[in-house]
């Protein structure tokens, strides 16, 4: 057996290095050395290490300015993640597109958010809040409401037992109110919100059911005055989902 993995603060090598990776997320802009430690809560001197391992392998990159970004090695391995979905659902989702001519995304749940695997979107629409690889709370979206439906009881409630983000006024952060929402969701298995991510926005989504599960959520973000636009979207959003299910049933042996 070979010696023990060198610890500090009870972290080991691998545990640090991801700390160091999340030093990233939520954030689209370069880091110092000293930011990076911070944000991982790792001393300067074991960030310095683990960057330039991390750096050797292609996981980061320094800029000009001495500053540190996801490499691309990273982002490659992302473009995995959720490939054989986004590559079944990307020409339906293309196609609504063209139909609805807004802003059409698709996530999946990964943790207490929705990760979004595929983004179309046009130059004189809505401003994007979101990218390909974003990732938002469950309860501040469309998308991530019908995933956060689709979850166990158990798992909604341990979601409400923590201090919800509220990305705008109107986001609706208490528990009694959103797990009525949830079960609203759950009867019309489909979701509407209202200004919860950024105001003047109103999101519909509805869910993609694969083997019995619900395996992603796909949405349209119009201006949120366009209240009366529903019931003209919501047929268009359905009719792409099947699609995109008939889709994975006649050639998707595992999604996951």
């Amino acid at each position: 057996m070979g010696e023990a993995e060198p610890r500090e603060s009870g972290q080991s090598v691998t545990s640090r290095a991801l700390s160091i990776l999340a030093a990233f997320e939520n954030t689209t802009g370069s880091l110092s050395v000293s930011r990076i430690a911070q944000r991982a809560h790792l001393p300067l001197s074991t960030t310095y290490r683990l960057i330039a391992e991390l750096e050797e392998w292609g996981g980061l990159r320094r800029g000009s300015d001495g500053k540190y970004q996801i490499g691309f090695r990273i982002w490659e391995l992302g473009q995995m993640a959720g490939r054989r979905l986004r590559d079944r659902a990307h020409p339906f989702l293309q196609d609504l597109f063209d139909l609805a001519h807004e802003n059409v995304h698709m996530a999946i749940r990964e943790g207490v958010q929705s990760l979004y695997v595929d983004k179309i979107y046009g130059t004189k629409h809505m401003p994007k809040v979101t990218r390909v690889g974003s990732r938002l709370p469950l309860h501040a979206t469309a998308v991530g409401r019908v995933l956060f439906a689709a979850q166990p009881d158990w798992f909604v409630d341990a979601y409400l037992e923590r201090e919800l983000e509220a990305p705008t006024p109107k986001t609706v952060t208490d528990p009694v109110e959103l797990r009525a929402i949830v079960e609203e969701v759950r009867a019309q298995n489909y979701s509407i919100t209202y200004e919860q991510m950024r105001l003047d926005a109103m999101s519909v989504a509805v869910p993609v059911v694969f083997n019995n599960q619900v395996v992603a959520a796909v949405g349209l973000v119009v201006e949120s005055a366009r209240t009366r636009d529903t019931s003209r979207l919501l047929p268009m959003l359905r009719g792409t989902v099947e699609r995109i299910e008939n889709s994975m049933r006649g050639g998707m042996a595992n999604l996951q």
